[in-house]
């Protein structure tokens, strides 16, 4: 892909890059919607990544070629919030106007972007052109920020440029990342400790090809729906909420607030416990609150779909695998499975074609490997 992407560079600009960056998708392996709750979640880093080669510009101006889109845009550095500008560039523009913020100095530049992390599969993408477009803009003003403050600025160029109130896992796993692990972030901290997988198994996405319908809608209802719910609990946030404290305050909240309420509480506590049964090697425990993970998100939170559960319940279903659950925000996109490394093969043999017959649709299924963190492949 680094090959590509250099090659792409020259024939669209006439010159080699300069400057190269990368930064990787993620997976969720449990922990969903607790993010943006001030919660624990345990993501890690993909080994599918988005790549940004780059020369800096003489004028002030942003030039963005595209190879998922095969487009060209160039946007004054003065006219980088403009919303009617294409929806492509806004994880781009939202970068490079917050790090202008904070170094005024930060100029013009041409790029291409390009990767292979699957779009629309719930893989995060978007996180992973925020920080590859974030170690650029670092590496042009030779300035060093920890992984919290890259992440921070990708998750306001989400709010405010991409209009999606996201929290900040998929920022912070495509920056902070270490090759061989998962990582347990405390979202309000950003405190991160390394989960290693044990040997002999793996980590299977699969992607439904249910494309996200209403994500966007929805997600920031689910996140105003906690927000009440935290204040109707007196609390700042779900993820100071206690599952005694929910009960007790069931018809307060009312119906819908009391199982959104429920689901973050006990998410929380699956990804603690999941975290020590992966590092005690308790394969059979951690897919189990995979599973529980899943059904919360059905039942509670509401974010499946009937290809997400069919997808999940197959896979559960097979020979040498610990647990699967739906990953990402919900409404469509990718389930993810702890399976046995040696039961990988038969398991997406099996996987494929019983998901299809259920749906009409073709999945496609990946087994990935826990990446590194964003970084600068090369510069002056």
């Amino acid at each position: 892909m680094q090959a590509k992407i250099i090659t792409a560079f020259e024939q669209r600009f006439g010159t080699p890059p300069t400057y190269l960056t990368r930064a990787p998708g993620r997976v969720n392996l449990i922990g969903e919607h607790t993010d943006y709750n001030q919660g624990f979640v345990l993501p890690m880093a993909i080994d599918r990544h988005v790549w940004i080669a780059a020369v800096p510009h003489a004028d002030p101006l942003l030039t963005i070629h595209s190879l998922d889109f095969n487009e060209t845009i160039s946007i004054d550095l003065d006219s980088l919030a403009d919303n009617t500008l294409p929806h492509w560039t806004s994880y781009t523009r939202g970068v490079w106007y917050y790090v202008g913020q904070k170094a005024p100095q930060l100029g013009g530049v041409k790029m291409v972007i390009g990767g292979n992390v699957p779009m629309g599969a719930g893989l995060s993408s978007s996180a992973a052109i925020e920080m590859a477009t974030v170690e650029l803009a670092l590496a042009l003003i030779n300035e060093k920020w920890t992984a919290a403050e890259k992440a921070q600025v990708g998750v306001k160029a989400e709010h405010d440029f991409a209009h999606v109130k996201c929290g900040n896992m998929d920022q912070t796993i495509s920056a902070a990342a270490l090759e061989g692990c998962a990582l347990r972030i405390d979202c309000r901290a950003y405190d991160f400790l390394p989960v290693h997988l044990p040997d002999g198994v793996s980590v299977v996405v699969m992607d439904t090809h249910k494309r996200h319908q209403l994500v966007e809608t929805e997600y920031n209802v689910r996140r105003t729906q906690c927000t009440e719910a935290a204040e109707i609990l007196q609390v700042e946030s779900l993820r100071d909420a206690t599952l005694e404290q929910v009960k007790a305050t069931h018809d307060e909240l009312g119906d819908v607030r009391y199982r959104r309420a429920h689901h973050i509480v006990t998410e929380n506590k699956r990804v603690l416990d999941f975290a020590e049964a992966t590092e005690a090697k308790n394969l059979d425990l951690a897919g189990q609150l995979m599973n529980e993970s899943h059904f919360s998100l059905r039942d509670d939170f509401e974010v499946s779909c009937t290809e997400l559960d069919i997808m999940s319940d197959i896979a559960r279903h097979q020979a040498g695998c610990y647990g699967a659950r739906m990953t990402g925000g919900g409404f469509g996109g990718s389930a993810v499975a702890l399976v046995q490394s040696t039961a990988v093969a038969e398991f997406m043999a099996a996987v494929a074609p019983a998901y299809e017959a259920a749906t009409g649709l073709t999945p496609t299924l990946y087994e990935f490997k826990p990446a590194s963190g964003s970084t600068v492949i090369f510069r002056p």
